[in-house]
């Protein structure tokens, strides 16, 4: 059910600039296919849809290539849950197939429950091409509810080429992206070989003719991470860490083995509580390093937004 590139407990996926330009070749040929189909569109009560853990793969990473799915975690105890699900129900209507719904009951399903670490309920994720990511939790005003889908959908369309499924009676979708920069190619094809110093030089000259391209940036930030843990012991890394607090080479070695993890909030807890220890060039250089690990993780991540907050009140 856990298919290679997506994380099921909130993992960055260190390859995921490389699933995405994979994803942009899932969504292409399924536009493809649906236009020899023939395809009229789905009805608007089509794009919300209830999904249980046998149907998950099917309903939601699969169809996550061409639309991005928004996962809606509730219970028929839960309070807020009433007040949130139709809330999503109808904005996703509107939307008109450039979002899906997919609702899943919590206590008939556990297992997905469990996987997503979910901490309590309403909670809403995302799926697009395969790749999760936490949206926010608990009810929420509809202007808030539209800011994140607007975001979501440019994500989708910008970094996966995802541009949703067409809807009877709505506007075709936008047209698709251009074909990928050969040069960014030729970097996630050593990415994918392991060439880590490859990859690095090729997502460096893409940068060079155009320093603007944000898929290359995010992608010279994942490379640089992995080359930087390559041969790492982490057991002498995380003691060295934990006996000396105030070493910002400890604490941003620890913080990158953290990040390769999976331990997003740990990697950025670690570096703010570093920058909150510290003062002068050491306190300048755990700040620095922790904006380039919001790189690898992407701005749109909403734990990005939260650890630059907490960065904020320990500076100002």
């Amino acid at each position: 059910m856990q298919p290679r590139n997506m994380s099921m407990s909130g993992v960055v996926d260190l390859a995921a600039v490389k699933a995405a330009g994979e994803a942009k070749q899932k969504a292409e040929q399924a536009r493809r296919q649906q236009a020899a189909r023939g395809d009229q569109g789905a009805a608007p009560s089509q794009l919300v849809i209830d999904v249980t853990e046998a149907t998950f793969e099917r309903e939601v990473l699969q169809r996550s290539a061409e639309v991005p799915v928004v996962i809606d975690f509730w219970a028929e105890w839960c309070e807020p849950c009433k007040q949130l699900g139709p809330l999503l129900e109808r904005l996703t209507e509107s939307y008109a197939g450039r979002i899906l719904l997919a609702k899943i009951d919590v206590d008939a399903n556990q297992l997905l429950f469990q996987q997503f670490g979910v901490q309590g309920i309403p909670a809403v994720f995302a799926v697009i091409g395969g790749q999760m990511m936490p949206l926010f939790q608990g009810a929420a005003p509809e202007a808030q509810v539209r800011e994140v889908f607007d975001q979501l959908i440019a994500v989708a369309e910008q970094r996966f080429g995802i541009t949703g499924i067409p809807v009877e009676g709505a506007a075709p979708a936008a047209a698709q992206e251009p074909p990928m920069d050969p040069a960014l190619a030729a970097g996630h094809e050593a990415l994918d070989r392991g060439d880590l110093g490859g990859a690095i030089q090729a997502y460096k000259n893409v940068l060079s003719g155009d320093p603007g391209n944000i898929e290359a940036k995010l992608a010279l930030a994942q490379a640089e991470l992995l080359q930087r843990v390559e041969g790492a012991d982490p057991q002498a890394v995380r003691k060295a860490a934990a006996d000396n607090p105030t070493d910002v080479d400890a604490q941003i070695a620890a913080a990158d083995l953290d990040l390769v993890g999976g331990h997003v909030e740990d990697a950025f807890g670690r570096l703010v509580d570093t920058v909150r220890r510290t003062a002068g060039e050491d306190r300048e250089r755990a700040r620095i390093h922790l904006l380039e690990l919001f790189e690898v993780v992407g701005a749109e991540d909403p734990r990005v937004t939260s650890a630059r907050t907490a960065l904020a009140r320990v500076l100002f």
